[in-house]
């Protein structure tokens, strides 16, 4: 029998990082003689691995600006938690969704366009790193929407598609999960609105921890 599977993105969906997100942007652009773009044209990439969501700000400029300011970006966010001013609090009901699904037998999983070092910090800081049995970053894969996180966390895991959620609040995450024939659960409380979700693909688009539960089919 195989496992099942509660893939977890990470920014805007456990995490509430946004304004890290937006003052590093800032950061980046202001950096490279650009015009930071508005706070929410900034959100609404969230999700993206970092140079494809740069090249999504500028459609219009070259590749080697787009990763000049990615660099940019990376510094500023390792600047910011070296004085420690990074604040990525657990969004409400999370902590208790994650114990309700372990006691029920479910395994965890995080797919994150986030960096292995910027996914460990989150994790550490919140005392969360020993709950994941699997932990899929921009690092080694594609960037979302591509299936590749997904279907190497199912590998990890034991796990096949019909055994499998992918919760997130992003397009680009319910898109994913389309790409890997995993059901979609979206939560209205991150970055994306919740017709973006369902027009992505999303299964269920939950506005709070309860109602994600209910999605997932925990008793």
């Amino acid at each position: 029998m195989s496992n099942r599977l509660a893939i977890f993105d990470c920014d805007g969906t456990l995490v509430d990082s946004q304004h890290n997100i937006v003052a590093a942007m800032d950061g980046a652009f202001t950096g490279a003689g650009l015009t930071p773009p508005s706070r929410q044209e900034t959100l609404s990439i969230v999700g993206l691995s970092l140079v494809p969501a740069i090249a999504a700000l500028l459609p219009n400029d070259p590749e080697a600006l787009h990763i000049h300011v990615a660099e940019g970006y990376k510094s500023h966010f390792q600047a910011m938690r070296a004085r420690g001013e990074l604040g990525e609090p657990l969004f409400d009901g999370i902590a208790d969704l994650l114990d309700r699904l372990d006691a029920d037998g479910w395994l965890l999983g995080v797919a994150t366009g986030n960096s292995d070092r910027g996914l460990a910090h989150c994790l550490e800081v919140h005392g969360l790193m020993g709950r994941f049995v699997t932990l899929q970053t921009a690092d080694r894969h594609p960037s979302k929407p591509h299936p590749s996180m997904i279907e190497l966390a199912m590998a990890e895991a034991g796990a096949v598609p019909d055994t499998t959620v992918m919760i997130g609040d992003t397009s680009f995450d319910m898109a994913m999960a389309v790409a890997a024939g995993v059901r979609g659960l979206g939560v209205g409380w991150g970055y994306h609105a919740p017709e973006r979700l369902f027009d992505a693909g999303a299964h269920s688009v939950a506005m709070d921890s309860p109602e994600l539960a209910r999605h997932i089919g925990l008793p």
